[in-house]
């Protein structure tokens, strides 16, 4: 990653987040539907690694997943192929430290990993270079109306036609489900032999039969793109399959380990941003003659947040660390998630306490902060799944984990 000297400027309208940025003297600006975050220290930061300011894309594409955005502020993450071949290669421990601190969403795009992964020659081919480059987008499709917490519980079909699937069904809360150029759908080929018989495959946006609902009108989150995907007798050629027949739920939970850190890290920049407002704004205010940090109800709140955070961080940044040293990672991941997501909703409510009446209004970013935060309780398992996963391998024998 790049050292660069950018400038960032948003604020927010509303539902609408206005950002622009400066870059080697270009300005450039854009609302909700281009931009969707902005930074947390006051209306201009320094972009750099130890202090990364990102505006990240609101079709569920950060700077770092996006490389023609990434381009715009001077970040770049090289392909291993200049054709544009190879997926754009992240380590989570290196970019961990740009996911947190910003109080905003990152949207991590595993699909171009996983076709480079699991997919045949032609598929990668036909799509790797269009999302190294940034032309397209992918979603993955796994929640269903009745397949949340239960994946195994998959409705969506995919009914083995010799050469090709037929896949029906109907899949729920898909981000970027709008913007997408491809989806990774998990589908139940073999009901009989459950989570067994489940397979995953990708699907072009472009087909007969794959339509989108309407973008979902969500407490938090606002400018991630969510809604619905349909299939309806769905032609997938087999070549589109990921990985073996029988493959998709081992390939879902895998996903799914992941992106619990990616959530981690996100709940800890919420954490971390409405904390440092909550900090900022105790200096300013006054109450009773002095700035209400220095009454000790303020006070001890500041420091259960920074204590809580700081612990938190260490939590998701161990995660990232044994993923990426290709250690088993489960359940750090599922401890960090859980964890993180939990100090990130605490915190956030006691940075609205401290700015007290401001905090409940949308000029002051601590309200918005508290919404978004819900969320990293519920997606890439709720809270009671990630018990559930940590007590399970508790039970199983598993006492401690790696520090070095």
């Amino acid at each position: 990653v790049k050292k660069v000297k950018t400038k960032i400027e948003a604020s927010e309208k509303g539902d609408w987040i206005m950002g622009r940025g400066w870059h080697q003297e270009k300005w450039f600006s854009a609302p909700e539907e281009n931009f969707g975050a902005y930074p947390t220290h006051n209306s201009i930061s320094e972009l750099t690694p130890d202090n990364p300011v990102i505006l990240f894309h609101a079709s569920g594409h950060s700077l770092f997943a996006n490389k023609k955005a990434m381009d715009q502020v001077g970040y770049s993450i090289e392909s291993p192929d200049p054709k544009g071949g190879k997926v754009i290669k992240q380590n989570d421990g290196q970019l961990i430290g740009v996911f947190e601190e910003r109080a905003m969403k990152p949207f991590r795009d595993a699909i171009r990993e996983h076709i480079e992964k699991y997919g045949e020659e032609e598929l990668k081919q036909e799509y790797l270079p269009k999302m190294t480059s940034g032309e397209m987008i992918g979603a993955f499709c796994l929640s269903e109306p009745e397949a949340g917490s239960d994946a195994t519980s998959q409705r969506t079909s995919a009914e083995d036609k010799g050469d090709h699937y037929l896949v029906n069904g109907t899949k729920n809360w898909i981000t970027n489900g709008k913007k997408a150029g491809a989806y990774v759908v998990i589908a139940q080929t073999e009901p009989e032999i459950r989570h067994r018989g489940i397979n995953a495959m990708l699907i072009d946006a472009s087909w007969e039969g794959v339509t989108t609902g309407v973008k979902e009108d969500k407490l938090g989150i606002r400018s991630s793109d969510t809604c619905s995907v349909m299939f309806q007798d769905v032609k997938v050629p087999k070549t589109h399959r990921l990985g073996p027949e029988g493959f998709g739920f081992k390939y879902a939970m895998q996903t799914l380990d992941g992106g619990r850190i990616g959530i981690a890290a996100q709940a800890l920049g919420m954490a971390a941003g409405s904390y440092e407002l909550a900090l900022a704004y105790s200096h300013e205010r006054k109450a009773f003659g002095k700035p209400i940090n220095n009454h000790q109800a303020i006070a001890f709140k500041l420091a259960d947040m920074a204590m809580k955070i700081e612990a938190a961080r260490m939590m998701v940044y161990r995660a990232a660390w044994m993923k990426d040293t290709g250690r088993e990672f489960a359940q750090a991941a599922a401890m960090a998630k859980l964890f993180a997501s939990e100090v990130a909703m605490e915190t956030t409510i006691e940075a609205v306490q401290v700015h007290g009446g401001y905090g409940y209004v949308k000029e002051y970013h601590v309200e918005r902060l508290m919404r978004d935060a819900k969320i990293t309780q519920i997606y890439e398992g709720t809270s009671e799944i990630q018990r559930m996963v940590i007590s399970r391998n508790l039970i199983k024998g598993l006492k401690h984990l790696p520090m070095q």
